[in-house]
Parts: structure tokens; C-alpha cells; sequence
């Protein structure tokens, strides 16, 4: 079979296998993370459908990549600096400690020398990014206390490949010059740094250009150079590419464009790590482990029972509850990807034999393979406390208010709502609109609010209101179609274009509809009367009147027509009468858009 007919035979089988496996395990309450692992199973070493798992693996590993940049666009440099305590100390305390304890082990099983032993021992230490983050996103978690406590100690496992690949480099004695592992450090901060100031002055500009353009390819081009082009930078630096990404998306997390990019980047992600899982079910190799599976079946459940062990006793030491403790111990006593690179270059380096290493890649696959499991039965260790939530650090991200659309209608009601002390999260599609209102201070995010995606990037999920106010009917409402489906407890405020849409919305059943028109010509037709000397209270409780009766005529129309209620329109002065007769007869509709039709009524 000729290379590009493997290559598109495989994608089908890969495909495939999500669309069946996922769906049932999902059913089954397993979730997809196992689903995925057990349709790479039966693809591979099972039925040998695909054969070069490894391959597979090394591009599916942007689906880590990509998850990584979504996290970061999720936190702000603020937040992060807030979560030092927890990356460098808990993050420290998990690796060293944990990483003694395997060490220990590994030595006295004899397997090992010295130096193997250590590189297994540490290399056991660092957990799975993936399996933990998927699982705490499937659950709704990731901004919890105890969701994010786990990302500071996988954060920490991120920067701490380094010092155990430059580690590899003097335990085998090699030839490089002892400055060497400083060199690489040297080059590691160097490489952060620059991401830093590229972030910071280069990627914001990049997109308020592509934005002007309105080409919605070219965004979606522009986030994945982004992610890939920081992913590389960090891996030349001998750092993990996904580092990389997640520090691209910090510097992204205060620009405009975070839910856009957010939205774009979703359905890659989603597709690339599900392939992501079912190529390390692919990579496991059965006949490894049915050589040496008593000694799988004893150290698989002894290296994750002493990473919890050692997890929890340092959680709850450093200030965790009990059951945050236990969510988190169960959450992270898998092997990671990393130590597949750790084990590979120990082999290589001659630490460790190949069958071993094989074998400790085995022992990190089976142990993701549980992970799942173990999170789920770890609730029944749990004593009920309520779960601790973090506030949201993020402006507007998972505010009560969702507005839709910046006019300046929208930011006449936006001022009311943060005058009572409520934040908002704004998204508007203009560039320039968005850019405007930040000289004023107002903080306001790109993207289509007509997308689902993008609603969801924004936090519709935890809205309780949303406010459609955009300015052109269509758009309006393909937005109040959109949220009514997928979101029908949403309660739905929307700006009307006229008296015919405010009808249209009022059938659709929305919560709450305003013709932007109608309050501002109350209140010129009431300060006009006082200008002709009527009194303040009497042109009061005529715009009452008028209010009233405008109510009164869109509840006949709703129900009877457009033409129901015409009696209740003022077609000639009721008092005074003018003191000069009009040249012209006058026509109360004539600012109307349907104004000479049969429907001449509809904006009055």
C-alpha cells in the first residue's frame, strides 16, 4: 500500500475509532479518555490495524500543545504570579519528594542500579498533563481550588524536564563540559524571555491587523503559527513544546481576541488529543507486559499508590481540605508523556537497558490507562465538604452578564449594570469598535457572538443573562436562535430593530425585548411638551400614557396581527391645539423603514 493510502486508511481508522468508542464509554459513565485508550487498544496491538503507534503519537502530541495554549488564554500573568506559592513550592515538594520515594523503590527491586534507578524514580514522578486536564475539564473543575492546585504541580512537571534531561547528561558520565547544564538553563530562560517580549509587543498588534482584513481564515492561520511557532521556539530552547504554548497563551489572556482565538483553535484541539490518547493506547505493547506481568501487576499499583500517598500528605500539609486532597492525589498518580522522553534518552544514554525502558513506558501507559477509573472511584473517599471555587481573575470571562454586541446601545446598558456593581463580559466582532473602547477603559473581547463556540469561550455556560445588542436584525436574530437552542435556561434581554422585530421576538418567546427608539422618543416628545410649556408632571404622565398604550398595542399585535390596536394611536393633537396650522397634513410614520406600505404602523 502505497504511502498516502496508509496515511488516509490510518486517519479513517483513527477517526473512526473516537466516533465508536467515545459515545459508549461516555454512556457507560467511563468517560472519553478511556474510551480513546481502549479504541487504541483494539486498533493496535490488538487487531494490528496500525502499527507505527509512536509516529502517530509525536503528532498527536499537539493536541497537548493546543490544550496547553487554551489554559494559558485562561490565565492572566496576574493570576499566575498569584499561583508562585503553588508552582515552585507544592510543584517542588511533589517532584522531590515523590520522586525519592520511587527512587528508593526502583533501587530495592533491584532492577536498577544507582543511576537508573533514579532517572525511573524521577522520570515516575512527573504525571500526565492530559489525562489530568481532560478529566478536570470533563468535570467542570479546572477553576476550582483543587483544579488548579493540580495544573500548579503539572506546571512545575513541565519546567522540570530540564533539569532531568540535563540530570541524564551527568549521570552518564558524557562528554559534554560542565558548564553544559548551565548553557541549557541559560538558553531555557533566554527562550522565555524572549516569548515574553514577543507576547507582550508583537502577537496583540498581529491580530488587530488580521481583524481589520475581516479574514476569518487568515485568524484562524495566525493562532495556529502562533501556537505551533511558540511550541517550537520552547522545544529548540530544550524545553516541552507545550510550555511553549502555554506561555503564548498568557501573554494572550488580557488581549481582546482570547475568545476568538479560544474558538478557533477548540475543535484542533479536541480532534488532535483525542488522537493523542488513542496513540498511547497504540503504543502499548501487550507482549511486554504479558512477559513481565506479575511484575506489572505489583508495580503499576505501587507507583501510583505512593505518588497519592506522597500527594495527599503534602496537600493537606500545605493548607488543602481533605477532600481536595483526595481529588487531587487521585487526579495525578499516572506516569506522563514525559517521562516516555525520559526513558527513551536513559536507554540511549546506556542508564538503563532498552527492555526496561520498554518496560517503564509500559508501566506509565497502563497507569494513564487507570487514571479515569481511580478519579471516579476517588469520590467515594470524599466527605461531602462543598467544593471551594476560585473568582474569576479574568475580566468578564464567567460573569452573571453576557452582552452580545457593543452599540451604543449596549454601552448605555453596560454602564448601568457596572454602576451596580456587576461585571459583564462584552464580545463585538469590530476591531475598531473594540479598540475605541479600550481608550476608555472598558474591557471588551473579539469575536462572532453568532457562533457557539465563541459563546461558549465566553462563558455562557455560567451566564445567567445574555444581552443581544447588536445593531443589525439578522445578526440579532441568529444569536437569539443560537442561544435558545443550544442554551434554553439562558434568560435571553434583546435590543429590537423595530416594532415588527419586537413582535418576531416576542413569539420567539425571549425574556425581555426594548426598541432602542422607544425610551429616547419618549423622553424628546416629553422635554419638547415642557419646551412648549406644559408642565413637568403632566408631560410625565403623558409619556406614561404613550408607554402604556405602546405596551398595550405590541400584546394585541402579538396575539392578532400588526394591524390590531390602531385605536389606540394618536392621529390628530388632543391638547393643546397648535397655534399654527401645518403646511402639510402630517404623517406620525414617516421615519419608519416600512413607512408608505400596508405596514406603515410597524415602528410607531
Amino acid at each position: 500500500m502505497s504511502a498516502p493510502n496508509a496515511f488516509f486508511s490510518e486517519t479513517i481508522l483513527l477517526l473512526g475509532g473516537a466516533v465508536v468508542a467515545a459515545p459508549i464509554f461516555k454512556k457507560l459513565g467511563l468517560g472519553t479518555v478511556l474510551g480513546y485508550l481502549a479504541a487504541g487498544i483494539v486498533i493496535g496491538p490488538v487487531f494490528h490495524g496500525i502499527t507505527d503507534g509512536e509516529q502517530i503519537l509525536a503528532v498527536a502530541e499537539l493536541g497537548v500543545v493546543f490544550l496547553l495554549f487554551i489554559i494559558g488564554l485562561e490565565l492572566k500573568p496576574t493570576r499566575l504570579w498569584q499561583m508562585r506559592r503553588d508552582i515552585f513550592g507544592l510543584g517542588t515538594a511533589q517532584v522531590v519528594l515523590t520522586g525519592l520515594a520511587l527512587t528508593a523503590l526502583a533501587w530495592f527491586s533491584q532492577v536498577l542500579d544507582w543511576r537508573g534507578s533514579i532517572v525511573a524514580g524521577f522520570g515516575l514522578a512527573l504525571s500526565s498533563t492530559a489525562f489530568a486536564m481532560q478529566i478536570l475539564e470533563g468535570d467542570g473543575d479546572v477553576n476550582t481550588r483543587y483544579g488548579q492546585r493540580s495544573f500548579s504541580m503539572l506546571l512545575f512537571q513541565d519546567l522540570a524536564i530540564v533539569p532531568l534531561l540535563a540530570l541524564i547528561t551527568i549521570l552518564d558520565g558524557g562528554d559534554k563540559g560542565s558548564n553544559a547544564p548551565l548553557l541549557d538553563f541559560a538558553i531555557a530562560v533566554g527562550a522565555v524571555a524572549a516569548m515574553i517580549v514577543m507576547g507582550r509587543y508583537l502577537l496583540t498588534p498581529l491580530f488587530q491587523i488580521i481583524a481589520r482584513t475581516g479574514a476569518r481564515e487568515a485568524m484562524i492561520a495566525a493562532a495556529l503559527f502562533v501556537v505551533m511557532g511558540s511550541a517550537s521556539l520552547m522545544q529548540l530552547a530544550g524545553l516541552s513544546m507545550a510550555m511553549g504554548a502555554f506561555l503564548s497563551g498568557v501573554m494572550l489572556a488580557e488581549s481582546s481576541y482570547r475568545h476568538e482565538l479560544e474558538a478557533d483553535i477548540e475543535p484542533f484541539r479536541g480532534v488532535l488529543l483525542a488522537i493523542f490518547f488513542i496513540a498511547v493506547g497504540l503504543s502499548l505493547e501487550l507482549d511486554v507486559l504479558a512477559d513481565n506481568a506479575l511484575f506489572v501487576i505489583v508495580a503499576v499499583p505501587i507507583v501510583m499508590a505512593v505518588k497519592a500517598i506522597v500527594i495527599y500528605g503534602i496537600c493537606r500539609i500545605s493548607g488543602s481540605p481533605h477532600d481536595d486532597a483526595i481529588r487531587i492525589a487521585f487526579l495525578l498518580p499516572q506516569g506522563g508523556e514525559f517521562g516516555f522522553v525520559l526513558f527513551t534518552t536513559a536507554g540511549a544514554a546506556g542508564l538503563m537497558s532498552t527492555s526496561t525502558a520498554s518496560l517503564l513506558v509500559a508501566i506509565v501507559t497502563l497507569s494513564m490507562a487507570l487514571t479515569p477509573i481511580g478519579s471516579a472511584l476517588s469520590k467515594r473517599l470524599l466527605n461531602g465538604d462543598e467544593q471551594e471555587e476560585l473568582d474569576e481573575d479574568f475580566e468578564g470571562a464567567g460573569a452573571d452578564v453576557l452582552m452580545v454586541g457593543f452599540s451604543r446601545f449596549g454601552q448605555i446598558a453596560a454602564q448601568i449594570l457596572l454602576a451596580g456593581g456587576r461585571s459583564v463580559t462584552v464580545i463585538d466582532f469590530s476591531a475598531d469598535r473594540i479598540r475605541q473602547a479600550s481608550s476608555f477603559g472598558f474591557r471588551i473581547y473579539f469575536g462572532d457572538g453568532a457562533r457557539k463556540d465563541v459563546l461558549r469561550s465566553a462563558g455562557i455556560d455560567r451566564a445567567k443573562i445574555v444581552l443581544v445588542c447588536t445593531q443589525k436584525k439578522e445578526i440579532t436574530d441568529k444569536v437569539v436562535e443560537l442561544v435558545q437552542a443550544d442554551y434554553p435556561n439562558t434568560r435571553l434581554y434583546v435590543r429590537s430593530y423595530d416594532r415588527v422585530h419586537s413582535i418576531e421576538l416576542r413569539n420567539k418567546g425571549v425574556d425581555y425585548e426594548l426598541r432602542e427608539t422607544l425610551e429616547s422618543g419618549l423622553l424628546f416628545g416629553r422635554r419638547t411638551l415642557e419646551a412648549l410649556g406644559v408642565s413637568e408632571v403632566d408631560a410625565y404622565e403623558i409619556g406614561e400614557d404613550i408607554r402604556k398604550r405602546d405596551e398595550a398595542r405590541l400584546v394585541l399585535q402579538v396575539s392578532e396581527g400588526l394591524q390590531a390596536g390602531r385605536d389606540m394611536l394618536f392621529s390628530h393633537p388632543v391638547r393643546p391645539e397648535p397655534l399654527v396650522k401645518p403646511k402639510r397634513a402630517a404623517d406620525p410614520f414617516e421615519d419608519d423603514p416600512l413607512a408608505g406600505t400596508a405596514d406603515a404602523t410597524a415602528d410607531a
